[in-house]
């Protein structure tokens, strides 16, 4: 049986060894804290992120990153987003000089804008060995086993292939495409658009409102990634729509709960200090809108949730108008 490895024991992590687990493959998780690993080898648990959740007898964790990569052919990284360099930093020497990356993670790095992909091919993994991962896909649900499905992109479709194949069981289906950017622009861009969703849920507007940023949202990130050469169709996809509809309208989405705590008048530093887990779109606003500028790309919510997390617009000021020409046809 193929080796593989997820390295991140945190919700999603945990959740996508589940996932490959149960698609048949021996799993071997990585997680900081060892009683976090001890947990989930010994108990098949892991009580802190995914309480409830029984995980499968061929799933194992361990804290020792040479152990848990020794042998696996593909390697799934759901690591913090701006933390991913450093990680791997940490990790590519125990990697195997042939093993397929895969990015889980869903933001773009502060300072330099690079989708994760690229981090990834900075630090030394050759491009034709990447392949990312995304789509509607909130952790819990998924460790529930609700059905759902994903899209595994990568530049060779075989590799694309072969990730699906993995990350298919009974209750999960990964598609494939090979438009990379597409895939990963719409699971960054996404929860930039759900936490204004959630800023609006917060100050207590109504499913108008929330309707019409989820919308003109997808117009703008659409506009967004095509600008960095994705395939307008990705976007109308799972990583696309998919993706937005589930994060922006579900209590489980990290974004839409952090966006919710600014609606209701908390600062971005308190927001936070309060979230038990990352939620990316927080720390992808200013290098999306940085990048936005660069291709002259307008996004007005976006825009909006930057002035929001800064402090210089009152939450209740959110609008999907705001600073737009309502003689523009729909969808420009």
């Amino acid at each position: 049986m193929t080796s593989l490895a997820v390295l991140g024991a945190g919700s999603w992590g945990t959740t996508f060894a589940k996932v490959l687990a149960d698609g048949g493959s021996p799993v071997v998780l990585w997680a900081r804290r060892e009683e976090i690993a001890s947990e989930i080898s010994t108990n098949h648990r892991n009580t802190a992120y995914l309480p409830e959740i029984e995980l499968p007898g061929n799933l194992t964790a361990s804290t020792d990153i040479r152990e848990v990569l020794d042998g696996a052919t593909q390697v799934y990284l759901a690591v913090p987003s701006q933390h991913l360099r450093a990680n791997l930093r940490e990790t590519l020497a125990h990697l195997s000089s042939d093993a397929v990356v895969v990015s889980l993670m869903k933001g773009v790095e502060a300072g330099t804008g690079a989708r994760m992909s690229e981090v990834i091919a900075e630090e030394g993994i050759d491009p034709s060995r990447i392949a990312v991962v995304s789509g509607p896909n909130l952790a819990l649900e998924i460790a529930q086993e609700q059905p759902t499905a994903a899209v595994a992109s990568a530049r060779d479709l075989e590799v694309a292939t072969d990730v699906a194949r993995a990350a298919t069981n009974s209750y999960f289906k990964t598609f494939t495409n090979t438009d990379v950017v597409g895939t990963e622009f719409g699971g960054v861009l996404k929860n930039l658009i759900a936490v204004a969703v959630g800023i609006a849920d917060g100050v207590g507007y109504g499913e108008n409102t929330k309707a019409s940023i989820i919308t003109r949202g997808l117009a703008e990130i659409s506009a967004f990634a095509a600008a960095f050469g994705a395939n307008p169709q990705t976007m109308s996809g799972l990583a696309g729509l998919g993706d937005l509809i589930a994060t922006c309208e579900s209590p489980l989405s990290r974004n839409n709960t952090a966006g919710r705590m600014l609606g209701q008048g908390m600062s971005l530093t308190d927001v936070v200090s309060a979230m038990q887990q990352t939620a990316e779109g927080l720390s992808s606003v200013k290098p999306v809108l940085e990048l936005a500028a660069s291709r002259g790309i307008f996004m007005p919510i976006v825009t909006q949730v930057g002035q929001v997390l800064d402090g210089s617009r009152d939450p209740r000021e959110l609008a999907p108008h705001f600073a737009t020409d309502s003689d523009t046809p729909e969808g420009e």
